[in-house]
């Protein structure tokens, strides 16, 4: 039995985390949030694409924003320690 999540790590995915923010299809002043999750490729997140695709072609509450975390974005690839200090490149 293998892990598919740990083969589309292998691959290039990590876990994607997007904050979808969209107003009601009745009381467009009124937002509502949607917390989706799936392993997804930084920076394109072709993924989370195609939900927001499916999503504004299918259901009426339209976007309003979407926060997108990643472990690509949020966390630095490199660092050295330099007389204690430590820098970020």
């Amino acid at each position: 039995m293998t892990d598919t999540a740990f083969l589309r790590q292998l691959e290039g995915f990590a876990l994607t985390t997007a904050e979808i923010i969209y107003r009601l299809p009745d009381h467009r002043v009124l937002l509502q949030s949607y917390i989706w999750q799936d392993y997804d490729v930084a920076p394109r997140f072709p993924k989370l694409t195609d939900f927001l695709d499916f999503w504004e072609a299918n259901l009426d509450g339209p976007l309003y924003r979407v926060r997108v975390a990643h472990r690509g974005l949020i966390s630095p690839t490199e660092f050295n320690f330099v007389r204690g200090e430590l820098m970020l490149h």
